[in-house]
C-alpha cells in the first residue's frame, strides 16, 4: 500500500509499505479521502524544530476491510468516517471504532470528510455558544474547512445575520457564497455591528477582538489551538462570556450528544442546506496540499483523494 512519510527537513513523500493489521478492538479502513488541516501544519513545524519524524493522524473517510477481535457494531464493507491518531495519510489505516461512524449511502467522500470532524466542530461550537434562531453570529477563519461549514450552519439554523472574518479580502466572495451577509478582514479596525455569538477558530489576538464584537450577554466560543488571552474587565460591562470547546471532550463525556450532532449534520446535508466545499488533490500531491493550508490559501477543506 501507499503511505506518506514525513521526515524533518525533507519534503513529504509517498512510499510503499506493508499493509497494517487491526489489533483487538480495532478496525482496518481502506481510505477514499484524507483531510489536510492546520493541525498537520503545526505538527510538521514542531517536528522540523525537534528533528524527529512524525506519523500524523487526521480525518479519514473509507470502507471497513477487516475487524479486530472483539469489535461490534461494524462489519466489513461499512462506509465510515472519523479520526485516526496515526498514519492517516495512507491507503489503509487502523482506526478506533469509537472515533468513527457510519457514513450514509450516496454521500460523496469529500463532502463526508468535511463534516466528520469540521462539521462536528462547527455544530458543537454553535451549540456550546447557546446559539438560538434569530441571533447573530460572526465566524473567524470563515473560509477554512471548519469555518465555512459554521457559516452555513448558522444560516441553516436560523441566524438573523451571519458575518465572516477572513485574512484577506479575496476570500470574501467565497464566504458570501456560503451564506454570510457580510465579510470583514482581520485588518479592519472594527468588525461591524455587535453579534450574539462569535465562533473563533484562529486564536491569538483575535480572541479579544471577538469579545469586543459581542453584544451584551454575547458568547465567544474558542475552539482553536492558537491560544490567546482576554481582558476579564472587557467581559463585565456587557455580561459577556468566553467558552472553550473541543470535540474530544464531547466524545469522552457526552458521546450521545456527538451522535445527535452527526445525525443532524447528515439530515442538513441530505436536505441541501449544507454544501461542503473543498479543494481535492491526489495523495501524491501532499506537499501542495500542505502548502495551501500553510499559506492560508485554501477555500474550504483541503482533501487528498486516495482512490
Amino acid at each position: 500500500m501507499r503511505v506518506v512519510r514525513f521526515a524533518a527537513g525533507r519534503p513529504a513523500e509517498v512510499v510503499r509499505a506493508p499493509e497494517p493489521m487491526p489489533g483487538p478492538g480495532q478496525i482496518l479502513v481502506r481510505t477514499e479521502a484524507v483531510g489536510v488541516g492546520i493541525g498537520l501544519v503545526r505538527m510538521l513545524a514542531s517536528a522540523a524544530e525537534g528533528g524527529e519524524p512524525v506519523r500524523p493522524g487526521g480525518e479519514i473517510v473509507g470502507t471497513v476491510t477487516a475487524l479486530g477481535a472483539g469489535v461490534t457494531g461494524f462489519q466489513v464493507g461499512d462506509r465510515v468516517g472519523g479520526v485516526v491518531f496515526q498514519d492517516a495519510f495512507a491507503d489503509l489505516v487502523v482506526a478506533d471504532p469509537r472515533l468513527v461512524a457510519q457514513v450514509p449511502a450516496g454521500v460523496d467522500a469529500a463532502a463526508a470528510l468535511v463534516l466528520v470532524r469540521g462539521g462536528l466542530l462547527a455544530l458543537g461550537a454553535l451549540r456550546a455558544g447557546d446559539f438560538r434562531p434569530g441571533q447573530s453570529v460572526l465566524v473567524t477563519a470563515a473560509a477554512s474547512g471548519t469555518g465555512h461549514v459554521a457559516v452555513q450552519l448558522a444560516r441553516a439554523l436560523g441566524a438573523s445575520r451571519v458575518a465572516g472574518a477572513v485574512g484577506s479580502a479575496e476570500k470574501a466572495g467565497f464566504v458570501r457564497e456560503c451564506g454570510a451577509d457580510e465579510v470583514v478582514t482581520y485588518a479592519q479596525p472594527a468588525w461591524g455591528d455587535p453579534v450574539d455569538v462569535v465562533l473563533d477558530g484562529v486564536g491569538g489576538e483575535l480572541v479579544q477582538r471577538g469579545v469586543d464584537t459581542l453584544a451584551p450577554y454575547g458568547r465567544l466560543v474558542a475552539f482553536s489551538a492558537g491560544g490567546g488571552s482576554v481582558d476579564a474587565g472587557s467581559l463585565l460591562g456587557g455580561s459577556r462570556a468566553v467558552i472553550g470547546f473541543t470535540v474530544g471532550q464531547l466524545h469522552r463525556t457526552r458521546p450521545e450528544l456527538v451522535e445527535r450532532h452527526r445525525a443532524e449534520l447528515w439530515e442538513l446535508l441530505a436536505a441541501g442546506r449544507l454544501r461542503p466545499r473543498h479543494t481535492g488533490l491526489p495523495l501524491d500531491q501532499i506537499t501542495t496540499a500542505v502548502d495551501l493550508v500553510t499559506t492560508r490559501a485554501n477555500l474550504g477543506r483541503v482533501v487528498l483523494h486516495t482512490t
